[in-house]
């Protein structure tokens, strides 16, 4: 079994191919918190707090971005494996149509009641205030949070992963630039503090998708630079196939998000010092996922692109790999960041701002997330990187919802304001009851291969034929047992 696992060069020369440029991609959009987050820390308890608040409210429209990306991957990987132009071109227009409705309902929310989201978190006045003025400025970088994140996935796709990753690259370092000169006033710019932050990460955010289509322009690439009427001229047949598909993965991660977001306002309501040790113990959990995001994607496209094609014993094979992989990549991350958790978080209180009780807070979320790596993997594979690329779309969010909303969330909020266990123990609580039942149900549905639904007709005739070789073959092996 592991040798089968662990052979064939060909396919880990793709995955690599592909995974390597995603996971130094993440690494640096990571790196892009990492920066803010160090930086903003230097302010105080406060302004680390108020940013960390604010940051919920563009992060859960990441998370509806994200489902609105991977429920086109879906067809992105299968329609390119297929060979389908027209199809990818379609799915490429509707998901920007339908992301840009959300980036711009989000910034309206956040521009004129910032203190009605903030205020869901924490209601200490000065955190607030802090925050309210970040929130204002920062989201005016949603729109372009969802045209990066949308032309990301179309690149991968297609697997031209080079061109984010050293786009990622450059607007990484132009927002450390500007942070640091914004918020401290260096290099002859205004020292502006918390409201510089946000005017950095604006900046920097319009970047990414402006470069790539400047470069995209002069290579006249024919995908971003399609014809209006190609890229919005799908039928109602197309818009409601797509919807089907890609309603449960925006659901799934949109309640995934909120789930995330009621947490924290959970471990806010504690205290905003542990508010400053979920945002320092989140930019490491950012720069961890960087790695496991270029090997998820990765899968998503490979096994993606083999169903589209009608190629389903290489998709579950492919699959298999990736199941194994990932979590055996979770050990080795999870020893490392447990062996220099202290030393990371120490970085953050260079200029002495940040208190004792959330220096120790962070040391000890930080701990249960190193321990608990491993198994949180295990799921986010097989949802994202398997069964999405296979075509379901809805077991995944099942299983995510059932664990999160009717088993975490209300044993984490007994034990922070019923039984009054200390925060490291509700922290605790919100991974472990979350993580190892998602995982036990999709390692038990993976296995019976019923999520490989493909969209693409050359691979519905290839299930078919995969499935009647599956039966033909299971009754062979019990007429050998009967005789």
């Amino acid at each position: 079994m592991l040798r089968t696992i662990f052979s064939e060069t060909k396919f880990w020369r793709s995955m690599l191919t592909l995974a390597i440029p995603i996971a130094v991609q993440n690494l640096l959009t990571s790196s892009f918190a990492l920066i803010d987050t160090l930086m903003v820390g230097q302010l105080g308890d406060i302004s680390l707090a108020a940013v960390g608040m604010a940051g919920q409210w563009g992060w859960l429209l990441n998370m509806v971005t994200f489902g609105i990306c991977s429920g086109a991957a879906v067809f992105f990987a299968q329609f390119y494996g297929e060979g389908n132009k027209r199809g990818f071109l379609h799915t490429y227009g509707l998901a920007m149509a339908i992301g840009l409705c959300f980036a711009l309902l989000f910034m309206a929310v956040g521009l004129f009641a910032p203190g009605t989201v903030l205020r869901f978190f924490n209601r200490d006045p000065a955190v607030l205030a802090s925050g309210s003025k970040y929130l204002k400025i920062a989201v005016f970088s949603y729109p372009a949070i969802l045209i990066n994140m949308l032309i990301n996935m179309v690149l991968r796709s297609t697997k031209r992963v080079k061109l984010p990753m050293f786009v990622s690259l450059f607007t990484t370092g132009l927002n450390a630039v500007l942070d640091y000169g914004l918020i401290f006033g260096a290099f002859g710019l205004p020292r502006l503090g918390i409201e510089g932050a946000a005017i950095a990460t604006v900046i920097s955010a319009w970047s990414g998708p402006v470069i790539i289509f400047i470069i995209t322009a002069i290579l006249r690439d024919d995908i971003f630079f399609a014809p209006v009427k190609t890229l919005f001229g799908f039928d109602k047949t197309f818009a409601v196939t797509f919807i089907k598909r890609a309603c449960p993965v925006i659901l799934n991660e949109t309640l995934w998000g909120l789930g995330t977001v009621v947490y924290n306002a959970i471990f806010s309501n504690l205290g905003y010092e542990y508010t400053a040790a979920v945002s320092i113990q989140r930019t490491f959990e950012n720069i961890s996922y960087a790695f496991f995001a270029g090997l998820i994607n990765a899968a998503s496209v490979i096994i993606g692109q083999d169903i589209g094609r009608g190629e389903m014993e290489k998709a579950t094979r492919n699959a298999n790999r990736f199941m194994v992989v990932v979590p055996l990549m979770g050990l080795v991350i999870g020893a490392l960041l447990l062996l220099f958790r202290g030393s990371l978080i120490s970085l953050f209180n260079m200029g002495g701002t940040i208190s004792d009780k959330t220096i120790s807070a962070a040391r000890g979320i930080a701990t249960v997330y190193a321990v608990e790596l491993c198994v949180r993997n295990v799921p986010y594979v097989a949802i994202v990187g398997v069964f999405r690329a296979g075509g379901d779309t809805k077991k995944g969010m099942f299983y995510e919802m059932v664990s999160l909303w009717a088993v975490s969330v209300p044993v984490t909020f007994l034990a922070a304001f019923v039984f009054e266990l200390p925060f490291v123990a509700v922290f605790a609580c919100s991974y472990f009851c979350e993580d190892y039942l998602k995982a036990f149900l999709c390692v038990k549905y993976f296995l019976t291969r019923r999520w490989i639904k493909p969209v693409t007709k050359t691979g519905q005739a290839a299930l078919e034929a995969f499935l009647n070789k599956k039966e033909c073959r299971k009754e062979n092996e019990g007429s050998l047992k009967r005789t």
